[in-house]
């Protein structure tokens, strides 16, 4: 479903957008020094899978990883994904733990 799907860091709404059958899917988000705390995840109803969340999810790491910098998941279904995800803890700040 998101294959064909592009990415973007709306940084004026601080939010990751993802366009997928005329809906979107949204993480906000609150940038501060060098982290990325990452508040809020909406998804609509019509397009919502478990497999389309870990792939908005992972895609939403994968650009922040780029970016090296540091992520605070304060939104409860973002931390279970950092906590399925060991690859994605590496990415918490020192003194973090999900």
């Amino acid at each position: 479903m998101t294959e064909t799907a592009e990415l973007i860091d709306n940084d004026f709404l601080r939010q990751y957008e993802l366009k997928v059958e005329n809906e979107m899917a949204v993480i906000e988000y609150s940038l501060q020094e060098r982290k990325i705390f990452l508040t809020k995840l909406v998804i609509p109803e019509s397009i919502r899978t478990v497999e389309f969340e870990k792939e908005f999810l992972a895609m939403v790491f994968d650009d922040i990883k780029e970016r090296n910098i540091s992520v605070v998941p304060t939104s409860p279904e973002i931390a279970k994904f950092v906590r399925s995800n060991r690859k994605y803890k590496r990415m918490l700040p020192v003194g973090i733990r999900i």
